[in-house]
């Protein structure tokens, strides 16, 4: 089973806010490459997300669904990905004194992929869930750093909407 963990600037609550934003999933899962649908009652448990890996022109469709979902604390997905097979992810995140610990975990649980040594298959996964949990990080800590407050642009820049 590979295991990676990153620490977050920002809250678990913010890391959830984009793990519940089901077309968010290609920026931050590495392989995926674009959404084709996502259920209205996402992330609940049994709901789908519909999407595609791999590079254009060899696009493999296939979908993600959701086995537990406890936020702030936790969500277990069933990652399809055939003719590779399927795996379990688990994303736990902690609270911090400096912001979120974010742990991931994979491991596959059918097809040719259970079939690989544990050993060969977790290196591959360690460096992809690095990233992952990289972009995981850039879009959680952006919306940390976003106004709580929604204001429009001329009230942030005053100078934005004069005209010369």
């Amino acid at each position: 089973m590979s295991r990676n963990s990153r620490r977050f600037a920002c809250t678990p609550e913010d890391v959830f806010t984009v793990l519940a934003d089901g077309w968010l999933f290609p920026s931050w899962v590495v392989g995926a490459s674009r959404m084709r649908d996502v259920a209205d009652d996402w992330p609940q448990v049994g709901t789908k997300l519909h999407h595609s890996f791999g590079v254009w022109p060899f696009l493999i469709d296939d979908a993600t669904e959701v086995l537990d979902y406890d936020p702030p604390r936790r969500i277990v997905l069933k990652a399809r990905g055939w003719p590779i097979g399927e795996a379990r992810v688990e994303i736990q995140v902690k609270p911090h004194p400096e912001g979120a610990l974010v742990r991931i975990q994979e491991e596959a649980i059918a097809g040719p992929g259970r079939l690989i040594p544990q050993p060969l298959l977790d290196a591959p996964l360690q460096l992809r869930n690095a990233e992952t949990l990289h972009r995981l990080a850039y879009l959680a800590e952006g919306i940390a750093a976003r106004p709580t407050e929604e204001t429009t642009a001329e009230e942030e820049d005053p100078d934005v909407g004069a005209t010369a």
